[in-house]
């Protein structure tokens, strides 16, 4: 091992290799995630207590199938792993293959043997080679492949310890290239080397075969390498064939009497017998909206006690606040300002973590990759890229990652069509938004005794994202006139019960990322809204007592009724009150009122931030402390009907315009980065808005 304090550590294998099950085995919650440098792919990090003395930094780097890439993701690998002079060159590199898919999994090991880096491979999915008949003796193939062989069941974490341990030692490691570059092109490798100081045939062969890509390399080197190229007629295309076949052709010998085929002992394929019926071209989407239909009826049902006791807790705690602390301008911001914002968003965690663990357990058993490949079939008649998929379906957890995981998509207008119409895909953040709306306005009463109606109407505004979104598609491709189309191709993982654990870090981690991304906002957003809230120009704001008293003078008003009356004065003549009044114009053909004309203003920067500006504004001079926040919208009066404010019409038209309007600022702020420009952020802002706009007001129209 290195004699670096912390050594680096690289995880790679092809997708679906069970590296990220590896990753958090190793890493526990001690991991971070950010972004690799100049590029938006993230990146995972995290330390690994090798044992009670020895820790070492892990490195996820991004699944691929090979160290050629056909994406930024890909291309991340080689850009590391090719150059000791990365800062995030790693020491070790463990390679995880699928055991059960043996001969392909071992392409990219040859490849990365190559570059002469300590290799350590880890044949995962033990369990599923013992189901399948296969035999693979592992000491052999060590003996064979000259690195450390271990097996692994690592959804289990069986095998863990025994890579840990073998990591701590220092490894007899013997280098001989499984693939003979510079036989291929000696001259060409050979001046290579020489230019760049390399001492590995292999690295510099890699550097001939993609230095137009290579993001380490300045200008002037890539037209160094080009020259070379020419000169010495390096023609990349046949040499890449002819490695290929050199390649498989080695690993047919190193798999020679390590790995046996037991076919009378084979058991039934379930994988293909489930396939059967979960790809099947009519039951198949059957049972993926029964899904849909669980999870979102799981969301009203299972998170109704738990998030009424943390409505209620933060209520209380306002109360107590303001009954313990000293009267004062602080008290009125923490009781009527912080708390209840902040509790307007902690309150959405039990159904964020609902969403998110049905999320992952679909990932974990498999079932995400069949409803790609099932809404593959879908995607294509409507313009998009198959994979498209992806980006749509992880569109419902975030836009953000979303827009970047377009990234893998090759042609670039289907690619563009897919960041445009991906933030019209309900993403978590509007969750909150559409809980409180629809628990206001939908009854909460079932069909059948399973069937619960709030749970319909949440999975009924999914479903229209979804519909927005591949009918924007659609009409964005007669547009654009794409005539490239691009297919996809995954594999599909066997079928496996969820590792909990992972199920469990993945609740914890987005859960924690929900509260504390959108808290830091919802915090600032708070303060600033309760100063323009309990402040006005002028002296407007002292002689609301006064005005109140001349108005109601003889009106028969209980005391409450007054002090309700002074405090709704004092908020429409704050600064908030001002520029509400003011837009309040432009906004009430949708039924709003200027309340809702704040929240829709300050919900821009998330969209979460909707609930706290509306826990806000009702908190303001609320002497009812205890009062939830649903309890205070569903107190709402309309002054101009005196009925709810929170009606059918105006509740559905609120729905409909956060289903199509742009999900936030950072989402416009990603689309600039990926599209390098503002011509298609700001055309997406103006449709989605006019979208958003036309059809709350013709829901309005409707209902009313």
């Amino acid at each position: 091992m290195s004699n670096r304090t912390i050594p680096k550590i690289a995880l790679v294998g092809n997708p679906n290799s069970g590296k990220s099950s590896l990753f958090n085995h190793l890493t526990g919650l001690n991991q971070k995630i950010g972004n690799f440098p100049g590029v938006t792919v993230d990146k995972k990090t995290g330390i690994c207590h090798l044992d009670a003395t020895h820790k070492a930094e892990i490195i996820d780097l991004p699944g691929t199938y090979s160290i050629y890439p056909n994406s930024t993701d890909e291309k991340i690998v080689f850009d590391i792993l090719g150059n000791k002079n990365n800062p995030l060159h790693p020491d070790i590199v463990v390679v995880i293959v699928d055991a059960s898919n043996f001969k392909r999994n071992l392409l990219l090991f040859t490849q990365l043997y190559d570059l002469h880096i300590p290799t350590v491979l880890v044949l995962n999915m033990m369990d599923i080679v013992e189901k399948t008949g296969l035999s693979i003796d592992e000491k052999k193939l060590s003996q064979e492949l000259g690195v450390p062989v271990i097996p692994m069941k690592a959804r289990r974490g069986k095998g863990v310890d025994v890579l840990k341990k073998t990591l701590l030692n220092d490894m007899d490691y013997h280098f001989s290239p499984i693939f003979e570059a510079r036989s291929h092109a000696p001259e060409a490798i050979d001046a290579v080397k020489e230019m760049f100081s390399i001492n590995e045939d292999y690295v510099a062969y890699q550097m001939l075969q993609q230095h137009r890509i290579n993001q380490s390399l300045t200008k002037n080197e890539k037209n160094l390498l080009t020259d070379l190229v020419e000169k010495h007629n390096f023609s990349r295309d046949d040499l890449r064939r002819k490695e290929t076949l050199d390649r498989y052709a080695a690993i047919n010998d190193f798999i020679d009497g390590s790995v046996k085929e037991n076919f009378t002992t084979l058991p039934k394929h379930w994988t293909q017998r489930l396939d059967r019926i979960f790809t099947h071209k009519i039951f198949g989407y059957v049972i993926f909206f029964l899904i849909l239909f669980l999870i979102f009826q799981s969301i009203f049902a299972w998170a109704e006690v738990p998030m009424d006791l943390i409505d209620l807790t933060f209520s209380e705690l306002a109360t107590w606040l303001s009954e313990t602390l000293p009267p004062g301008v602080l008290t009125r911001l923490l009781t009527e300002g912080i708390v209840p914002g902040i509790g307007g968003i902690v309150i959405f965690i039990p159904q964020i973590a609902i969403l998110f663990a049905f999320i992952a357990i679909l990932e974990e058993t498999g079932y995400m990759s069949r409803v790609v490949f099932l809404m593959d079939k879908i995607m294509r008649k409507f313009g998009l890229n198959g994979k498209s998929v992806v980006p749509l379906i992880s569109g419902v957890a975030c836009a953000i990652p979303a827009i970047m995981a377009t990234r893998t998509i090759e042609n670039w207008k289907e690619r563009l069509i897919t960041i445009f119409v991906t933030p019209l895909m309900s993403c978590s953040a509007r969750l909150p938004i559409y809980t409180i709306l629809i628990a206001l306005i939908v009854p909460d009463r079932s069909l059948f005794w399973f069937i619960n109606l709030q749970g319909v109407a949440l999975m009924g505004l999914y479903l229209l994202g979804f519909l927005a979104a591949i009918i924007s598609a659609w009409f964005m491709k007669l547009i654009l006139k794409s005539k490239e189309r691009s297919f996809l191709v995954m594999e599909l993982p066997t079928y496996k019960m969820p590792r909990w654990k992972n199920v469990g870090i993945t609740m914890f981690e987005k859960s924690k990322t929900f509260v504390f991304e959108a808290g830091k906002i919802i915090f600032a957003i708070s303060i600033v809204l309760w100063v323009f809230a309990s402040y006005g120009p002028g002296d407007r704001m002292d002689k609301a007592e006064e005005v109140i008293l001349a108005e109601t003078q003889n009106q028969q008003l209980t005391e409450q009724e007054l002090h309700n009356k002074i405090e709704s004065y004092k908020l429409e003549n704050s600064y908030a009150g001002i520029f509400g009044k003011t837009i309040e114009p432009a906004i009430k053909p949708l039924g709003y009122d200027w309340k809702i004309g704040i929240a829709l203003i300050t919900s821009f920067a998330a969209r979460e931030v909707f609930v706290g500006t509306m826990a806000t504004i009702y908190s303001i001079g609320e002497t009812d402390d205890e009062m939830t926040i649903k309890s205070r919208m569903r107190r709402e009066i309309n002054p101009d009907t005196g009925g709810p404010r929170y009606t059918l019409a105006t509740g559905s038209s609120l729905l409909i315009f956060y289903a199509f309007a742009m999900q936030c600022m950072s989402t416009l702020a990603i689309v600039y980065r990926e599209t390098k420009g503002w011509k298609w952020p700001v055309l997406q802002l103006l449709y989605m808005s006019g979208l958003a706009y036309l059809c709350a007001f013709i829901t309005y129209n409707i209902f009313s």
